[in-house]
């Protein structure tokens, strides 16, 4: 049971990643209804994600990593890192989606690139902290998140 939520999740951010893809390509060849349409599903699946994952911290907890305990610290430094990414990530694609609704297309132009580039990043790292997490090693206790981060 537990573990079908990180699936699920890591699945939304996924999803957000592709048509966020999508939606680069279709600006780039000019189609701005399309491009709307597209990134308005790539923010819902963001979402989702992040909807997915703060019930699952406050209501489950999260998973401390199950591997070996001489890449521990290696895992570690590179979750503080996909957090980082993914923070930064959601402020700007917020601000971007903000951007556009006001239409403000001159600013949206300048920060939408760099936003979606680390909304990019932020799922290749969140797909690789998942893998790590339930595919490649089992996984560990489920405990608070400041544990998971830090091995409190």
């Amino acid at each position: 049971m537990y573990t079908i939520v990180p699936t699920i999740s890591t699945s939304f951010i996924v999803l957000s990643a592709i048509f966020i893809a999508i939606g680069w390509y279709q600006i780039k060849q000019g189609k701005r209804e399309a491009h709307k349409k597209t990134m308005i599903i790539g923010s819902v699946f963001a979402t989702l994600f992040f909807l997915t994952y703060v019930s699952r911290t406050a209501f489950i907890g999260n998973t401390m990593f199950g591997g070996p305990e001489d890449i521990k610290h290696i895992y570690q430094a590179f979750l503080v890192f996909h957090i980082i990414l993914a923070t930064v990530g959601g402020i700007m694609g917020l601000v971007t989606l903000y951007r556009a609704y006001k239409q403000q297309f001159a600013k949206h132009r300048r920060i939408g690139p760099w936003t979606s580039v680390i909304w990019l990043a932020t799922a290749v790292t969140g797909v690789t902290v998942y893998v790590l997490l339930y595919v490649i090693y089992p996984g560990g206790t489920t405990t608070g998140v400041l544990r998971v981060i830090f091995g409190w």
